[in-house]
C-alpha cells in the first residue's frame, strides 16, 4: 500500500506541470496573437489621423468680454494650426467671433475653476475646429490662452 501512495503521488506533479505549461504558453501566444492585432488595427489608424503640428497663430489684442452680473473676462488666446494648413494667411475674425459667443453672458464661478474652464475651452475648439476645418482639410487642431483675467 505504501508503494501505491507513492506511485500516486508521483503522477499528480507530472500531469500538474504538464497542464501548467501548456495553459501558460496558451496565454502567451493568446497575448501576442491579441496585441498584434490591437497594434495592425486600431494603432495604425491612430498613427494616420493624428494632425501634425504646424505654426501657431496667435490673436494680437486680448478681447474682453461682458460674463454675467457686470462682472467681464479679459481673453487672449493662439490658435495651432496643423502642418496641412501651411504658410497661409489665416484670418481669426471668425475665431474671435466665436470666442465672444461661447464666454459672454456666463458665470464668474464656472471659470474660476479649473474644471469649468477646461468645459468652456473645449467647447470653443469645438466650434474653430468645425468652422475651420472644412473641405476635408483639418486646419486647427488646438487653441492656447494667452491671457484669461476675471473681474
Amino acid at each position: 500500500m505504501a508503494k501505491e501512495e507513492k506511485g500516486g503521488a508521483a503522477e499528480a506533479p507530472k500531469k500538474s506541470k504538464k497542464m501548467l505549461m501548456i495553459i501558460a504558453l496558451a496565454v502567451v501566444l493568446l497575448g501576442g496573437g491579441g496585441a498584434g492585432a490591437y497594434f495592425m488595427f486600431f494603432k495604425g489608424d491612430a498613427a494616420e489621423a493624428a494632425p501634425v503640428k504646424g505654426a501657431v497663430v496667435t490673436l494680437e489684442n486680448p478681447l474682453t468680454v461682458n460674463l454675467a452680473d457686470g462682472h467681464y473676462l479679459k481673453l487672449g488666446f493662439a490658435l495651432q494650426m496643423t502642418e496641412e494648413a501651411g504658410e497661409e494667411e489665416i484670418d481669426t475674425a471668425e475665431a474671435l467671433d466665436l470666442a465672444i459667443d461661447q464666454y459672454t453672458g456666463l458665470e464668474v464661478g464656472e471659470l474660476e475653476t479649473e474644471k469649468g474652464r477646461e468645459k468652456a475651452k473645449d467647447e470653443l475648439l469645438e466650434k474653430i475646429e468645425k468652422a475651420y476645418n472644412v473641405d476635408g482639410k483639418h486646419l486647427v487642431m488646438g487653441i492656447y490662452f494667452t491671457s484669461f483675467v476675471t473681474q
